[in-house]
């Protein structure tokens, strides 16, 4: 595809890689790197918003990637530097980091150390050099790849012998708690344990999981991401007050979640909040939850049964619903799904925390140029931004490079 290939733009995963990040290391520190490390970020093909209510999620990882040149300290300093952002050397005292102390980009990784040493492993400094190339402000998780390469490097160079899954919930604590965004543990379970090939299917109650084998070129087809360059903050308030609500609807249906409503008794339970005098918002906020988790359930029984052009409908339901019960979609999202469906593609939906970032669209290969260059036109026909759009390669997980 004449702008949508990703191949061409995949992050530094190679020797040319991690050599360049070692020579900046060394420039800023003096010395080379124990290590390089790396993590992916993510996109969901189905399941928004159900990962902070206990529910199901089916992320894949993307080949955009954070990486981490990093070495041990011993003397309970943490310094970090990233190539993305202009500045010089961030400093902390390992034994003075505390939450919501600012810090811009550097809470992330900084937020991990706290709370890797909170849950009583001890770590003692280290020296971080980042760069990264999945887009921030997209919605395909570039917090959570910051948080997990930062995990799997401290957990390497003091051996702590965490699992994946555990690194993924302190990535998760160091966002909820330090950096203070209420987020689920989709994204950090995603960047930590998705498989090349495989979609993750999630369950983020009990963290179980199973990798599913996500090989559309072979049946010809392709998921498409469109960024559409809004940005957007899940810090602002808007992402908390719907988890706020989906509380309050589980608590006025006297369940302890959204996951332990079954699809069949939505209609007597949306009728119950009624009676209960629950905000309207609540309301809708139930609905879009519970009716996503059956939406990941079916996603999952189509790929089984290897129907995956039947999935399409079903992301333009999810879309339906994040649009007008959820609603945190925005103009661009809904012009990328309008002008996709209208040139043939399968399906499409927002994903991810929304007010701005990125749309998934499930498209016949051969038509993927068509509906890519009908989105671009339709962007440039409404004013906006050309969007930046590349093929979903379902790639590895967190490792070690070197």
């Amino acid at each position: 595809m004449t702008q949508t290939a990703v191949t061409s733009e995949t992050p530094r995963a190679g020797t040319a890689a991690f050599t360049d990040l070692s020579a900046a290391f060394a420039e800023l520190y003096g010395a080379e790197p124990d290590g390089i490390w790396a993590a992916p970020g993510r996109v969901n093909l189905i399941g928004e918003y159900t990962d902070f209510n206990d529910g199901f999620v089916m992320p894949l990882a993307l080949p955009h990637t954070a990486v981490a040149a990093v070495s041990r300290r011993d003397d309970g300093v943490l310094r970090l530097h990233s190539t993305d952002v202009p500045g010089g050397v961030v400093s902390l005292r390992v034994d003075e980091l505390a939450p919501h102390s600012g810090h811009g980009w550097a809470a992330y990784p900084a937020g991990v150390l706290w709370a890797l040493r909170e849950a009583g492993h001890p770590v003692t400094g280290a020296d971080i050099a980042l760069t990264s190339t999945v887009p921030t402000g997209a919605g395909l998780s570039s917090s959570a790849a910051l948080e997990v390469v930062t995990a799997l490097a401290l957990n390497d160079l003091f051996q702590l012998g965490l699992s994946a899954a555990e690194l993924a919930v302190i990535g998760r604590r160091a966002e909820n708690d330090f950096v203070g965004v209420p987020c689920g543990i989709m994204d950090q379970m995603a960047s930590a344990c998705c498989t090349e090939g495989h979609a993750l299917h999630l369950d983020t109650r009990d963290l179980s999981l199973r990798q599913v084998p996500f090989d559309l070129a072979s049946q010809g087809l392709t998921l498409l991401v469109v960024d559409t360059r809004v940005k957007h903050a899940l810090g602002d308030g808007a992402y908390a007050e719907r988890r706020v609500g989906c509380e309050e609807g589980a608590r006025l249906l006297g369940i302890p979640m959204l996951r332990d409503l079954p699809y069949e008794n939505l209609a007597t339970a949306l009728a119950t909040l009624a009676d209960a005098g629950a905000d309207e918002s609540v309301i809708r906020y139930v609905r879009h939850v519970v009716g996503d988790t059956r939406r990941v359930e079916q996603v999952i029984s189509l790929l089984d049964a290897g129907d995956v052009r039947a999935a399409g409908p079903v992301l333009n339901e999810g879309h339906i619903s994040l649009r007008d019960d959820l609603r945190v979609s925005c103009p661009e999202l809904d012009l990328v799904v309008e002008a996709a469906t209208a040139a043939g593609a399968l399906g499409a939906r927002m994903t991810g925390g929304g007010f701005g970032g990125s749309a998934v669209v499930l498209v016949e290969e051969s038509a993927a140029e068509t509906v890519a260059k009908a989105v671009s036109e339709a962007f440039a026909a409404a004013g906006h931004a050309a969007p930046g759009i590349f093929d979903a390669i379902p790639s590895a997980g967190a490792r070690r490079l070197h």
